[in-house]
């Protein structure tokens, strides 16, 4: 998989995570700890994707 097929992905999975956790958010009785779960990994699929960009432009720098 090219580097921008894989940063693609975790785009996608990062705006479905995005998806789910509004959608939990307005639904009565929220549980809170699936809701904070939701959040811990779209964080982390946004560092990664921060992280990937990053070496994508020290690459083309260099």
């Amino acid at each position: 998989m090219s580097m921008q097929a894989h940063l693609a992905e975790l785009e996608r999975r990062h705006q479905a995570l995005q998806r789910e956790i509004e959608k939990e958010e307005t639904l009565p009785g929220t549980d809170e700890l699936k809701l904070h779960e939701l959040k811990r990994r779209k964080l982390i699929l946004k560092d990664e994707i921060t992280r990937l960009k990053g070496e994508k432009v020290d690459a083309t720098v260099h």
